[in-house]
């Protein structure tokens, strides 16, 4: 249990350069004061003690200001940034040396039972205020980018951003057909289609009339 707390410890000072000791450390940081608290709330909810498990874990929500059910599984070495904020559902798996920033949240699409929360894989970052929905798989060492929305499996060694999230560099190379001043826009797209419905009813109509199908004084 020590040496997990030391390295957790360790890992704020390897993660944040404005760690100075370790005192300030363990009395300051809320997201390292979260990750402690789920660890207690995880073991109870391993033993089926459900109702003490999600106690603990809105006590670290009400102190921390980041919501981790006791249910998710997290690996070591994660590292919770500054963390208000911050939600991780129920059937979150989370691997090792894992970063998430403020504003985050891994949760699910709907009332769907059984696995519906994302699978973090190792060595992942998932930026400020990004939002990773549903039964998804971020693939190792790839980056979420900040208010992204993230709706479909990430490959590895990928970095994705707006939304909905869109691959725009992977495995170092950037996306060729990607254009940073045309992030998708599911609105104007949305838009786009109502128009093109308009002008082909509108079509329509003219060819039923130089058929002779409505009469001119019909409409």
């Amino acid at each position: 249990m020590f040496k997990h707390l030391r390295e957790d410890i360790q890992t704020v000072f390897d993660q944040d350069p404005a760690a100075r000791n370790s005192l300030e450390v363990i009395l300051t940081y809320s997201g390292l004061h979260a990750i402690w608290a789920h660890r207690l709330a995880h073991a109870f909810y391993r033993r089926k003690f459900y109702f003490l498990a999600r106690v603990i874990s809105q006590l670290s929500r009400f102190f921390t200001g980041v919501e981790i059910h006791p249910g998710a599984v997290i690996g070591r070495r994660f590292f919770i940034d500054h963390g208000m904020g911050v939600v991780i559902g129920e059937t979150c798996e989370i691997g090792d040396n894992v970063t998430i920033f403020q504003g985050v949240t891994l949760g699910g699409t709907g009332k769907e039972k059984g696995k519906r929360h994302p699978t973090i894989r190792d060595n992942a970052l998932v930026a400020t205020g990004a939002k990773v929905l549903g039964s998804i798989i971020v693939g190792e060492n790839s980056k979420i980018g900040a208010g992204s929305v993230v709706l479909k499996d990430v490959p590895a060694n990928s970095t994705v951003v707006g939304i909905p999230g869109k691959v725009v560099i992977k495995d170092g190379v950037k996306v060729k057909d990607f254009n940073h001043t045309d992030l998708p826009d599911p609105v104007a797209d949305r838009c786009t289609d109502l128009e093109n419905q308009i002008l082909a009813l509108k079509q329509k109509l003219e060819e039923a009339e130089k058929k002779g199908d409505i009469r001119q004084n019909d409409h």
